[in-house]
């Protein structure tokens, strides 16, 4: 289990880690990230925690990378963080649309070379919420999502 601050902390080591060593380090108020973290969770116990390395599609504008966190009551909290900008999405699992995993390859096309990859997209109204794993570590922590989505969302009877 981890609490806001837990998060936040693997937050902060994820925006440590985005930068390349080309780039300049993200510019992030982490006082401010901290208490952006307390106030989405609160008291709120989170089960897993899958951070996006890269982010997906459609997430370009908005920050530099995504975690999304399931709690343990079967919430579904997806967060983007930029330099300066924090945003969140909440859903139940019980209130999502669709689940869809794919497991595939990826064309880079750049590097003529193909990388597999593992994904996991919810969708819930109009907001679709994507998880990705690129790497044998990613992949262990997305096929436990995957589980822990499966069971909350459809159970065996």
């Amino acid at each position: 289990m981890f609490t806001a601050k837990d998060v936040f902390e693997k937050a902060r080591d994820a925006a440590l880690a985005a930068t390349g060593p080309d780039e300049r380090a993200l510019q992030i108020d982490y006082a401010a990230l901290e208490a952006n973290f307390q106030a989405a969770l609160a008291d709120r116990q989170v089960a897993m925690v899958h951070i996006n390395k890269h982010l997906p599609q459609g997430y370009e504008d908005q920050g530099h990378f995504n975690l999304v966190l399931l709690t343990t009551g079967n919430v579904l909290y997806d967060m983007v963080i930029g330099d300066t900008y924090f945003r969140y999405d909440v859903t139940s699992v019980a209130n999502l649309d669709k689940v869809q995993v794919t497991d595939g390859t990826w064309e880079d096309t750049e590097n003529r070379k193909e990388i597999p990859f593992l994904s996991l997209r919810v969708e819930h109204a109009n907001e679709t919420h994507l998880l990705l794993a690129l790497n044998d570590e990613e992949r262990q922590s997305l096929h436990a999502f995957i589980r822990a989505v499966a069971e909350a969302r459809y159970p065996e009877q």
